[in-house]
Protein backbone atom coordinates (compact mmCIF):
# COMPACT_ATOMS: atom_id res chain seq x y z
CA UNK A 1 0.00 0.00 0.00
CA UNK A 2 1.05 3.54 -1.23
CA UNK A 3 2.17 5.23 1.83
CA UNK A 4 -0.49 7.75 1.35
CA UNK A 5 -3.38 5.08 0.76
CA UNK A 6 -4.51 5.99 4.29
CA UNK A 7 -5.27 9.19 3.28
CA UNK A 8 -8.64 9.72 2.47
CA UNK A 9 -8.18 12.38 -0.47
CA UNK A 10 -5.09 10.82 -2.00
CA UNK A 11 -7.31 7.49 -2.56
CA UNK A 12 -8.12 6.47 -6.75
CA UNK A 13 -12.54 6.65 -6.73
CA UNK A 14 -13.61 3.32 -6.67
CA UNK A 15 -15.68 2.28 -9.52
CA UNK A 16 -19.36 0.63 -8.68
CA UNK A 17 -20.61 -1.90 -10.15
CA UNK A 18 -23.10 -0.49 -11.75
CA UNK A 19 -20.43 1.79 -13.93
CA UNK A 20 -18.35 -0.99 -14.24
CA UNK A 21 -21.47 -3.44 -15.90
CA UNK A 22 -22.80 -0.81 -18.41
CA UNK A 23 -19.14 -0.77 -19.47
CA UNK A 24 -18.80 -4.36 -20.34
CA UNK A 25 -22.28 -4.17 -21.58
CA UNK A 26 -21.59 -1.94 -23.98
CA UNK A 27 -17.78 -3.16 -24.57
CA UNK A 28 -19.69 -6.34 -25.45
CA UNK A 29 -22.16 -4.70 -27.88
CA UNK A 30 -19.52 -3.19 -29.59
CA UNK A 31 -17.62 -6.80 -30.05
CA UNK A 32 -20.84 -8.42 -30.76
CA UNK A 33 -21.84 -6.04 -33.72
CA UNK A 34 -18.45 -6.26 -35.15
CA UNK A 35 -18.61 -9.95 -34.83
CA UNK A 36 -22.01 -9.95 -36.47
CA UNK A 37 -20.89 -7.35 -39.34
CA UNK A 38 -17.53 -9.41 -39.52
CA UNK A 39 -19.38 -12.54 -40.60
CA UNK A 40 -22.33 -10.86 -42.40
CA UNK A 41 -19.44 -9.29 -44.51
CA UNK A 42 -17.66 -13.07 -44.95
CA UNK A 43 -21.01 -14.53 -45.98
CA UNK A 44 -22.30 -11.15 -48.62
CA UNK A 45 -18.37 -12.06 -49.78
CA UNK A 46 -19.15 -15.84 -50.51
CA UNK A 47 -22.68 -15.08 -52.34
CA UNK A 48 -23.02 -14.45 -55.93
CA UNK A 49 -23.91 -10.98 -56.35
CA UNK A 50 -26.96 -10.60 -58.75
CA UNK A 51 -27.73 -6.82 -60.55
CA UNK A 52 -30.91 -6.10 -61.81
CA UNK A 53 -31.76 -3.77 -64.76
CA UNK A 54 -34.96 -2.24 -64.81
CA UNK A 55 -36.43 -1.44 -68.82
CA UNK A 56 -37.69 2.30 -69.56
CA UNK A 57 -41.02 2.25 -69.08
CA UNK A 58 -43.63 3.58 -72.16
CA UNK A 59 -44.75 7.09 -71.71
CA UNK A 60 -48.02 8.11 -73.38
CA UNK A 61 -46.60 9.72 -76.24
CA UNK A 62 -44.70 6.69 -77.18
CA UNK A 63 -47.84 4.39 -76.64
CA UNK A 64 -49.77 6.31 -78.85
CA UNK A 65 -46.94 6.35 -81.95
CA UNK A 66 -47.33 2.76 -81.15
CA UNK A 67 -51.01 2.81 -81.75
CA UNK A 68 -51.23 5.01 -84.77
CA UNK A 69 -48.41 3.22 -86.58
CA UNK A 70 -50.04 -0.24 -86.05
CA UNK A 71 -53.53 1.79 -87.77
CA UNK A 72 -51.70 2.99 -90.24
CA UNK A 73 -50.15 -0.51 -91.47
CA UNK A 74 -53.40 -2.13 -90.96
CA UNK A 75 -55.00 0.87 -93.48
CA UNK A 76 -52.14 0.45 -95.91
CA UNK A 77 -52.96 -3.99 -96.15
CA UNK A 78 -56.67 -2.71 -96.46
CA UNK A 79 -56.13 -0.15 -99.13
CA UNK A 80 -53.50 -2.80 -101.17
CA UNK A 81 -56.04 -6.20 -100.85
CA UNK A 82 -58.77 -3.71 -102.06
CA UNK A 83 -56.60 -2.70 -105.22
CA UNK A 84 -56.14 -6.44 -105.83
CA UNK A 85 -59.55 -6.97 -105.40
CA UNK A 86 -60.19 -4.05 -107.64
CA UNK A 87 -57.64 -5.49 -110.33
CA UNK A 88 -59.02 -8.43 -110.22
CA UNK A 89 -62.46 -7.32 -110.96
CA UNK A 90 -61.19 -5.38 -113.98
CA UNK A 91 -59.18 -8.18 -115.78
CA UNK A 92 -62.33 -10.16 -115.03
CA UNK A 93 -64.69 -7.97 -116.91
CA UNK A 94 -62.11 -7.03 -119.87
CA UNK A 95 -61.75 -10.99 -120.32
CA UNK A 96 -66.00 -11.17 -120.76
CA UNK A 97 -66.06 -7.80 -122.94
CA UNK A 98 -63.78 -9.68 -125.60
CA UNK A 99 -65.20 -12.70 -125.17
CA UNK A 100 -68.90 -10.54 -126.00
CA UNK A 101 -67.28 -8.53 -129.22
CA UNK A 102 -66.27 -11.88 -130.14
CA UNK A 103 -69.35 -13.49 -130.20
CA UNK A 104 -71.07 -10.46 -131.60
CA UNK A 105 -68.61 -10.27 -134.32
CA UNK A 106 -69.66 -14.01 -135.07
CA UNK A 107 -73.40 -13.56 -134.78
CA UNK A 108 -73.37 -10.65 -137.31
CA UNK A 109 -71.07 -12.84 -140.22
CA UNK A 110 -73.53 -15.50 -139.70
CA UNK A 111 -76.24 -13.02 -140.12
CA UNK A 112 -74.61 -10.85 -143.49
CA UNK A 113 -73.91 -14.81 -144.41
CA UNK A 114 -77.69 -15.93 -144.07
CA UNK A 115 -79.00 -12.57 -145.88
CA UNK A 116 -76.43 -13.15 -148.25
CA UNK A 117 -77.78 -16.65 -149.21
CA UNK A 118 -81.12 -15.61 -148.84
CA UNK A 119 -80.54 -12.37 -151.13
CA UNK A 120 -79.40 -14.89 -153.90
CA UNK A 121 -81.66 -17.65 -153.68
CA UNK A 122 -84.23 -15.10 -154.31
CA UNK A 123 -82.23 -13.36 -157.74
CA UNK A 124 -82.17 -16.94 -158.70
CA UNK A 125 -85.93 -17.57 -158.01
CA UNK A 126 -86.47 -14.51 -160.02
CA UNK A 127 -84.53 -15.50 -163.05
CA UNK A 128 -86.34 -18.73 -163.30
CA UNK A 129 -89.67 -17.57 -162.97
CA UNK A 130 -89.03 -14.97 -165.54
CA UNK A 131 -87.46 -18.18 -167.52
CA UNK A 132 -91.08 -19.76 -167.34
CA UNK A 133 -93.51 -17.02 -168.32
CA UNK A 134 -91.64 -16.61 -171.60
CA UNK A 135 -93.68 -19.85 -172.31
CA UNK A 136 -96.53 -19.10 -169.84
CA UNK A 137 -100.03 -21.24 -170.26
CA UNK A 138 -102.78 -19.51 -169.29
CA UNK A 139 -106.43 -21.26 -168.56
CA UNK A 140 -109.28 -18.49 -170.39
CA UNK A 141 -112.75 -19.04 -169.89
CA UNK A 142 -112.73 -22.52 -168.81
CA UNK A 143 -110.53 -23.41 -172.25
CA UNK A 144 -106.87 -24.53 -171.61
CA UNK A 145 -104.61 -22.32 -173.99
CA UNK A 146 -100.91 -22.82 -174.77
CA UNK A 147 -99.76 -19.40 -175.35
CA UNK A 148 -95.47 -18.23 -175.72
CA UNK A 149 -95.94 -14.33 -174.40
CA UNK A 150 -93.70 -12.05 -172.90
CA UNK A 151 -94.10 -10.83 -169.46
CA UNK A 152 -95.37 -7.27 -170.00
CA UNK A 153 -98.03 -9.45 -172.53
CA UNK A 154 -99.03 -11.63 -169.66
CA UNK A 155 -99.74 -9.01 -167.55
CA UNK A 156 -101.41 -6.75 -169.81
CA UNK A 157 -104.02 -8.87 -170.18
CA UNK A 158 -104.19 -10.11 -166.38
CA UNK A 159 -105.27 -6.30 -165.65
CA UNK A 160 -106.73 -5.51 -168.24
CA UNK A 161 -109.83 -8.16 -167.49
CA UNK A 162 -109.88 -8.07 -163.65
CA UNK A 163 -112.21 -7.33 -161.17
CA UNK A 164 -110.94 -4.46 -158.88
CA UNK A 165 -113.53 -4.22 -155.89
CA UNK A 166 -113.29 -6.15 -152.72
CA UNK A 167 -116.45 -7.57 -151.24
CA UNK A 168 -117.59 -9.46 -147.89
CA UNK A 169 -114.75 -11.88 -146.89
CA UNK A 170 -112.40 -11.01 -149.36
CA UNK A 171 -112.41 -7.19 -148.78
CA UNK A 172 -111.78 -8.38 -144.68
CA UNK A 173 -108.50 -10.30 -146.32
CA UNK A 174 -107.82 -6.84 -148.06
CA UNK A 175 -107.64 -4.22 -145.42
CA UNK A 176 -105.45 -7.25 -143.15
CA UNK A 177 -102.48 -7.80 -145.86
CA UNK A 178 -102.49 -4.07 -146.73
CA UNK A 179 -101.98 -3.20 -143.13
CA UNK A 180 -99.50 -5.54 -142.89
CA UNK A 181 -97.18 -3.61 -145.58
CA UNK A 182 -93.69 -2.49 -144.45
CA UNK A 183 -93.52 -5.35 -142.17
CA UNK A 184 -90.11 -7.58 -142.06
CA UNK A 185 -89.80 -10.83 -144.51
CA UNK A 186 -88.57 -13.47 -141.94
CA UNK A 187 -88.71 -17.31 -143.35
CA UNK A 188 -91.29 -19.32 -141.09
CA UNK A 189 -93.07 -16.29 -139.47
CA UNK A 190 -96.62 -15.97 -139.40
CA UNK A 191 -97.10 -12.21 -137.54
CA UNK A 192 -97.22 -10.50 -136.18
CA UNK A 193 -94.48 -7.92 -136.59
CA UNK A 194 -92.84 -10.16 -139.55
CA UNK A 195 -94.05 -12.50 -142.26
CA UNK A 196 -92.72 -14.85 -144.97
CA UNK A 197 -94.97 -15.38 -148.23
CA UNK A 198 -97.29 -18.28 -147.19
CA UNK A 199 -97.45 -17.19 -143.61
CA UNK A 200 -98.89 -14.03 -144.81
CA UNK A 201 -101.58 -15.30 -146.91
CA UNK A 202 -102.04 -18.44 -144.37
CA UNK A 203 -103.04 -15.69 -141.60
CA UNK A 204 -104.96 -13.27 -143.97
CA UNK A 205 -107.92 -16.16 -144.42
CA UNK A 206 -107.12 -16.95 -140.88
CA UNK A 207 -109.10 -13.63 -139.89
CA UNK A 208 -112.06 -14.55 -141.56
CA UNK A 209 -112.57 -18.31 -140.58
CA UNK A 210 -110.73 -20.25 -143.45
CA UNK A 211 -108.16 -22.23 -143.16
CA UNK A 212 -105.32 -22.57 -145.48
CA UNK A 213 -101.90 -24.93 -145.50
CA UNK A 214 -98.77 -23.62 -144.63
CA UNK A 215 -95.86 -23.91 -147.45
CA UNK A 216 -96.91 -22.10 -150.68
CA UNK A 217 -96.74 -25.49 -152.91
CA UNK A 218 -100.25 -26.68 -150.79
CA UNK A 219 -101.52 -23.03 -150.98
CA UNK A 220 -101.12 -23.38 -155.05
CA UNK A 221 -103.72 -26.08 -155.24
CA UNK A 222 -105.99 -25.05 -152.19
CA UNK A 223 -108.56 -23.43 -154.23
CA UNK A 224 -109.95 -22.88 -157.91
CA UNK A 225 -107.64 -22.38 -160.45
CA UNK A 226 -108.70 -19.10 -162.48
CA UNK A 227 -107.37 -17.30 -164.96
CA UNK A 228 -104.73 -14.40 -164.49
CA UNK A 229 -107.22 -12.62 -166.90
CA UNK A 230 -110.46 -13.03 -164.61
CA UNK A 231 -108.54 -12.39 -161.61
CA UNK A 232 -110.44 -10.93 -158.38
CA UNK A 233 -109.63 -9.18 -155.13
CA UNK A 234 -109.06 -11.99 -152.42
CA UNK A 235 -107.48 -14.61 -155.29
CA UNK A 236 -104.18 -15.95 -154.10
CA UNK A 237 -101.49 -15.79 -156.57
CA UNK A 238 -98.83 -18.31 -156.75
CA UNK A 239 -95.22 -18.41 -158.90
CA UNK A 240 -93.96 -21.69 -160.67
CA UNK A 241 -96.17 -24.64 -160.92
CA UNK A 242 -99.58 -25.26 -159.36
CA UNK A 243 -98.56 -27.92 -156.44
CA UNK A 244 -94.52 -27.09 -156.62
CA UNK A 245 -94.93 -23.42 -156.59
CA UNK A 246 -92.27 -20.95 -154.44
CA UNK A 247 -93.95 -17.82 -153.63
CA UNK A 248 -97.72 -16.75 -153.05
CA UNK A 249 -99.52 -13.78 -152.57
CA UNK A 250 -102.69 -11.98 -152.38
CA UNK A 251 -104.56 -10.18 -155.25
CA UNK A 252 -105.30 -6.81 -153.86
CA UNK A 253 -107.68 -5.46 -156.98
CA UNK A 254 -106.63 -2.75 -159.71
CA UNK A 255 -103.44 -4.64 -161.05
CA UNK A 256 -101.78 -5.03 -157.42
CA UNK A 257 -100.73 -7.81 -155.19
CA UNK A 258 -99.35 -7.65 -151.60
CA UNK A 259 -96.66 -10.18 -150.55
CA UNK A 260 -94.08 -11.00 -148.20
CA UNK A 261 -91.71 -10.75 -151.08
CA UNK A 262 -88.15 -11.33 -149.52
CA UNK A 263 -85.77 -10.31 -146.47
CA UNK A 264 -84.64 -7.24 -148.29
CA UNK A 265 -88.32 -5.82 -149.23
CA UNK A 266 -90.40 -7.18 -146.20
CA UNK A 267 -94.52 -6.83 -147.10
CA UNK A 268 -94.69 -4.68 -150.16
CA UNK A 269 -97.74 -3.66 -152.24
CA UNK A 270 -96.77 -4.10 -156.22
CA UNK A 271 -98.21 -4.04 -159.61
CA UNK A 272 -98.24 -7.21 -161.11
CA UNK A 273 -95.82 -6.08 -163.81
CA UNK A 274 -93.33 -5.92 -160.57
CA UNK A 275 -93.13 -10.01 -160.57
CA UNK A 276 -95.71 -11.12 -162.73
CA UNK A 277 -97.40 -14.51 -160.89
CA UNK A 278 -97.59 -17.89 -162.68
CA UNK A 279 -100.94 -18.74 -161.74
CA UNK A 280 -103.67 -17.95 -159.20
CA UNK A 281 -106.36 -20.09 -157.17
CA UNK A 282 -109.94 -18.71 -155.56
CA UNK A 283 -110.87 -19.86 -152.07
CA UNK A 284 -113.83 -17.58 -151.47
Amino acid sequence: MSHTAHIRSHRKPRRNASTLAMRAGVAGGVLSTLAVAGASGSANAAEPVTQTLELPTLTADLATQAAQSADATEQAAAHYQLQAERDAAAAKAAKQAKADLAEAKKKAAEAKKKAQEEARQEAAARASRNAQRTTLSTTVGGDSTSTSTSTSTSTSTSTSTGTSTATGSAAAVISFVKAQVGKAYVSGASGPSAYDCSGLVQTAFKQIGVSLPRVSQDQSTAGTQVSLSNLQPGDILYWGSAGSAYHVAVYVGDGMFVGAQNPSTGVVERPLSYDPPTGAVRVL
